[in-house]
């Protein structure tokens, strides 16, 4: 076994009494003291600060690098102005995904935020499909900071954050330490993420935690928040075997990408994925599922229709505390897809109803402007 990978946050953790796991090969904190439910309530009510130093941090230069990294996602990135961040996915040659990641526009230089657990591989794979591009893994820390409360927070620290909008990026100072800032985040709430030297991260950390609304939180409370808000977790929600359009994911491929559009296709699996968009051939979709009672149902739980017909599996699941009800995320047939539908899933030798319905499940707090 190879040693756990430390975050620069990591003794801060264990001096505020965190509970370390390991996660994608690093040692990270699921809970604090305060627990799991609190830190997801406080996160909804306050202002949650989270670690996700883990995550990979990349640059890519070159002559284009929008253009160039077009050839592996099928994202609009030449569309994409300066400061702007978007949401893309690196595709296989059979439709698949890759990884889940987030592209921002640094001007002459494209500068990505991928999963911690992929990095490594989505590293090789971006070298060898942009091998005319400079790409330079970075060794900063990545901080975000979620909540209702954020944007007071950061109004005190760094004024020139709040003036962003949802997937807006800037580079700013907070008691003199250069950060790149997104205000954007995992929790369906606003927030920022903030990426900072890797020796001035605990810095700023204890900085941000010693505001009276900020809590540290850990990744338990990470993803029951990033669940309510119907976000996906690779690895668990998307994988290599997935599609985008199976994923729900449609609104991630860019108009000038498809069928009719200004520079279509390109990109790895293209002839599948845009088949599936434009003639709504695929015979599985990823929905939500509200449960009843209190029983939450996990992962891998298998779903049945009325008929007791197996019919899909749920990818992600749990109690949801802000919605007071279990709530999931589930690959069904398309049959199944429809909202108000009910089935049935399997948890420990009962079949515990549950209701296809819309995601979020929650209402978001993205600051649009």
């Amino acid at each position: 076994m190879n040693e756990q990978r430390k975050t620069p946050l990591h003794d801060l953790h264990v001096e505020l009494g965190a509970r370390m796991v390991p996660f994608a090969g690093y040692s990270m904190p699921v809970q604090f003291p305060l627990g799991v439910k609190k830190e997801h309530e406080h996160t909804r009510q306050a202002c949650g600060l989270f670690d996700v130093s883990h995550m990979g941090q990349v640059v890519l230069r070159g002559p284009n690098p929008a253009e160039a990294l077009e050839t592996l996602v099928p994202s609009d990135l030449v569309g994409l102005a300066e400061g702007g961040q978007r949401y893309g996915l690196l595709t296989s040659e059979q439709g698949g995904i890759l990884d889940d990641l987030m592209i921002v526009n640094g001007g002459d230089h494209l500068y990505l935020v991928v999963n911690a657990a992929c990095k490594d591989q989505d590293i090789a794979h971006l070298k060898r499909g942009l091998a005319d591009h400079d790409i330079e893994v970075l060794d900063r820390g990545l901080l975000a900071l979620q909540g209702p409360q954020a944007a007071a927070v950061m109004q005190r620290l760094c004024p020139a954050a709040c003036e962003l909008v949802f997937m807006q990026h800037a580079r700013c100072m907070i008691d003199g330490i250069e950060v790149w800032v997104s205000r954007s985040g995992y929790t369906g709430e606003d927030g920022f993420e903030i990426s900072v030297p890797a020796d001035a991260t605990e810095t700023l950390a204890r900085r941000l935690l010693s505001e009276p609304e900020v809590e540290a939180i850990g990744l338990g409370a990470r993803d029951s928040l990033r669940l309510e808000a119907g976000l996906c977790l690779y690895g668990h929600d998307l994988d290599t075997s997935t599609t985008p359009v199976e994923a729900g994911l449609i609104w991630a491929i860019g108009k000038p990408r498809r069928r009719g559009g200004e520079r279509p296709g390109g990109f790895p699996g293209a002839d599948i994925i845009l088949h599936q968009v434009a003639e709504k051939d695929h015979r599985r979709k990823r929905v939500g599922l509200l449960g009843e009672g209190r029983a939450p149902v996990r992962e891998g739980a298998e779903l049945f229709d009325d008929q007791g017909q197996s019919v899909g599996v749920v990818c992600s699941g749990g109690f949801g505390p802000s919605v007071g009800r279990p709530v999931a995320m589930g690959y069904v047939s398309i049959e199944q897809a429809e909202l108000g539908q009910v089935v049935q899933a399997q948890v420990r030798g009962k079949r515990l109803p549950m209701t296809v319905t819309r995601m979020p499940f929650v209402t978001p707090g993205y600051h649009r402007g």
